[in-house]
């Protein structure tokens, strides 16, 4: 059962084990029973019938909505869309089941010593056990489990979205069928509502509202008719941007009598800007301190990385337009007191609706963090956002700017400079060095490689904010082979550009038409 509606984190599982000690397992997909070390491995003699109600690429699932028989892996040997076959169809119909349908449902593991098959059937809590099984496979448990072996189920969904699991009843039976299950017994599922309960409110809940509502309304409409009546002339500036008047009496008791001492300011005759006040700056600030201090420990880069996907996945995808940044840097994240990542300086943001195609506009941002296609096409889409963000990791982890100058005079780019080590093998070294090697290695090196994926020249091989989130969140792994050779040159649309322009020669780190360079913030 989950809190979305057709939307679940990962399933559950029965398992079958030689041992209970699962404390290396990790969450998500791999339902707290592997790891991505052990999945696979023949040690772990281990049955799980699993419930999938997510489709991960690297197990290869077939759905979201699945049922599938494990060995030592989580790599199904068997897998089917969940359902069941009619017995009371002639032609045994099947019959799609969906396990997020938030329903209780049946479901049999039958294992047959003799032909070493194990038969997975399951059903509507109503409907008896089919004929015929959903998924079957054979194997011989005799090579699995020895002696002792340890029975249950097991669950660990991890990320952003909720699910609950229930088990609201089981049997077990050895060397004979287990015993039948008294289905009327079952505890029903938390937000079952009884007939009769929503039958009273269908009644009640229209009558006790009409009752509340009418003397509410007309009390309300005194008050809009008296409010009207009384209420002074708005400005048409005023209604645009809400009244800012204020009672004499407030005025007078706030400045306690008009004193000189209260006086605020004299004149004026422009419009500021408010924003809420960010006790810690701007990020940038951290990062490249001028004495080269280090204050920014490991934990708090990966918690402001995490924060700023958030926010770009609700500028992308989950607000009711999409809003384009279009100037991703360190020096635009404003961190409050507990260190929270917050975008700042809209100033260059776009929007339009979900769906539609973005319009030409002129190159805008800072240099070092545009998108190679941005400067040949001039659309400004969440994927070139996506290209900043990934400079913007890459600049949190390694605590470097995004160009920087060589002891030689030139200029090296940040991306293809961590590209290098990559490729040697000393990936982990571009980790800021001021953290002493006080960082989670591993973590390190998913975040770094997420962020050249991001940085990607081309495109279409760049993640979704939303994959990227779950990539953060581990409820997705990245990918083992990325095409490292093509992530190169990622300023080569950006010179054309500049090339092009009314001036004949820009340097690399200058600002032209709406671009800012890299030594401060806008």
């Amino acid at each position: 059962m989950s809190d979305h509606v057709g939307l679940s984190a990962h399933g559950m599982a029965f398992v079958v084990a030689a041992s209970r000690d699962f404390s290396s397992a990790l969450p998500s997909g791999y339902l707290g029973l592997l790891n991505v070390t052990s999945d696979g491995d023949t040690g772990n003699r281990l049955l799980a019938v699993e419930l999938d109600t997510m489709q991960n690429d690297e197990f290869r699932d077939i759905n979201d909505s699945h049922v599938g028989i494990d060995i030592n892996s989580l790599q199904s040997l068997r897998s089917y869309s969940a359902g069941y076959y009619n017995d009371d169809d002639n032609n045994n119909g099947f019959r799609n089941l969906t396990l997020i349908s938030g329903k209780a449902m049946q479901v049999w593991v039958d294992y047959d010593r003799e032909t070493t098959r194990i038969d997975v059937t399951m059903a509507p809590l109503a409907v008896a056990k089919p004929k015929r099984p959903l998924v079957s496979a054979r194997y011989n448990l005799s090579k699995l489990l020895k002696d002792v072996a340890y029975i249950g189920f097991s669950a660990a969904t991890g990320g952003t979205l909720r699910s609950r699991h229930y088990v609201l009843g089981w049997s077990f039976g050895l060397g004979r069928p287990a015993p039948a299950i008294d289905i009327t017994k079952l505890p029903k599922l938390p937000r079952t509502v009884s007939k009769d309960r929503s039958r009273i409110l269908q009644i009640t809940l229209p009558l006790s509202t009409a009752a509340f509502l009418l003397p509410v309304g007309a009390a309300v409409f005194m008050l809009v008719r008296r409010h009207r009546r009384y209420s002074e002339l708005l400005e048409d500036w005023e209604i645009e941007f809400g009244p800012h008047r204020v009672l004499y009496k407030d005025l007078f008791h706030a400045t306690e009598g008009f004193k000189n001492s209260c006086i605020l300011g004299i004149g004026g005759g422009e419009l500021l800007l408010v924003y809420d006040y960010m006790s810690n700056g701007s990020l940038d600030r951290y990062l490249h301190d001028e004495e080269g201090q280090c204050s920014l420990d490991w934990v708090k880069r990966i918690h402001i990385i995490k924060g700023v996907a958030s926010g770009l996945l609700y500028l992308h995808e989950e607000w009711e337009k999409v809003v384009i940044h279009r100037d991703i840097k360190a020096s635009n994240v404003l961190l409050d007191s507990e260190m929270n990542g917050r975008f700042g300086d809209f100033g260059l943001a776009r929007l339009y609706d979900h769906g539609s195609d973005p319009k030409t506009t002129h190159v805008v941002g800072t240099i070092g963090y545009i998108a190679p296609e941005l400067g040949r096409s001039g659309k400004a889409t969440p994927l070139t956002d996506i290209f900043a963000f990934g400079i913007f990791i890459l600049e949190v982890i390694c605590g470097q700017r995004p160009i920087k100058q060589s002891r030689e005079g030139h200029q090296i780019l940040l991306v293809d400079w961590v590209i290098h080590h990559w490729k040697n093998g000393t990936l982990i070294e571009t980790v800021d060095k001021r953290l002493e090697g006080n960082h989670d290695t591993d973590e390190a090196i998913l975040v770094l490689k997420l962020g050249l994926l991001c940085a990607h020249p081309f495109s279409n091989a760049r993640p979704s904010m939303r994959q990227i989130v779950q990539y953060l969140d581990g409820d997705m792994a990245l990918p083992e082979q990325m095409p490292t050779d093509q992530i190169s040159n990622q300023t080569e649309g950006l010179d054309q550009y500049i090339q092009t322009g009314p001036q004949s020669t820009i340097p690399v780190n200058a600002s032209y038409g709406t671009m800012s360079n890299l030594s401060g913030g806008r």
